[in-house]
């Protein structure tokens, strides 16, 4: 059987035995455009403000109503896709390989440098995840990057510990010996060997913990430690909407809200549905 065709098989098992699967992949492809065109598919400008229209509820005008300054739910939240997508990704993927490389190195290797980079994980994770990342915001300023930094510097450890844990398992194992007595060195042994086994295992962690790096940003706008207003993001618009709960403007926050919600819902799916693809155990 070809790869192709196995590789398809193996997609329609997954989905076939988990059809929330498919719900992801849904909820993801909406995302993605809506972060690819989201300028180009919101029906009004996110920045413009309408004196007129302030806090109209949901209507044929405005399906998700309006906030305190006239602006188009709507159209933020769509908008804001392409902002809180970015952000996490781009933090979830420096952290994946940085992580990685760390972790293989420790995991390998051994010794000093598994001593050094074990201490400089075990410093990051003896803070309060959040409130360094608070911290990281507060010390170099709001900015996106800055937003990213932090995101990406919680969640090193998560992945360091994880490639660490399996290189050090396979490190031992028959192929990997194999591969040394035919005449490699250390490093294409790692890279070469060892590492390819423990990507798609990090490649369903990296799926989890896309919603949390999602909520992470949003946490920090939603204090005011992230991107700053009028920009169109999902924790700015939750937290500006909060204060209007008690006046019953309920759409100022439970539409930017659900956004939230939709998008650590469907990376949470994704990754129990990259987990049964990829694991071969699950396969038999």
């Amino acid at each position: 059987m070809s790869r192709a065709a196995t590789l398809g098989r193996n997609i329609g098992h997954a989905f076939g035995e988990n059809r929330l699967t498919l719900v992801a992949v849904a909820i993801l492809l909406v995302l993605l455009v809506c972060a690819a065109f989201g300028t180009a598919l919101a029906p009004y400008d996110p920045l413009m403000t309408d004196s007129t229209a302030k806090m109209s509820p949901p209507s044929g005008l405005h399906l998700f109503g309006t906030d305190a300054l006239g602006r188009d739910i709507l159209s933020r939240v769509v908008v804001a896709a392409r902002l809180d997508l970015g952000m996490a990704i781009s933090a979830v993927v420096l952290s994946f390989v940085l992580g990685l490389a760390l972790g293989a190195v420790a995991g390998y290797f051994g010794g000093w440098a598994d001593r050094i980079i074990g201490r400089l994980m075990d410093t990051i994770m003896a803070f309060p995840l959040f409130v360094l990342a608070m911290g990281i915001v507060a010390a170099l300023g709001n900015s996106v990057l800055n937003i990213i930094l932090a995101t990406m510097i919680i969640n090193l450890p998560f992945y360091c510990r994880f490639a660490r844990g399996e290189v050090n398992v396979r490190r031992e194992m028959g192929y990997v010996e194999a591969a040394r007595m035919g005449g490699n060195r250390a490093l294409p042994v790692l890279v070469n060997h060892i590492i390819p086994n423990i990507l798609p295992a990090m490649m369903v962690q990296a799926s989890l913990n896309m919603g949390w790096a999602i909520l992470n940003a949003a946490g920090l706008s939603f204090i005011g430690l992230g991107v700053r207003p009028p920009t169109p993001e999902w924790g700015i618009m939750v937290s500006e909407g909060a204060s209007f709960i008690i006046s019953g403007e309920w759409w100022t926050f439970v539409f930017p809200g659900a956004a939230l919600v939709l998008a650590v819902f469907c990376f949470n799916l994704l990754g129990d549905g990259l987990r049964d693809l990829l694991d071969p155990r699950r396969r038999v």
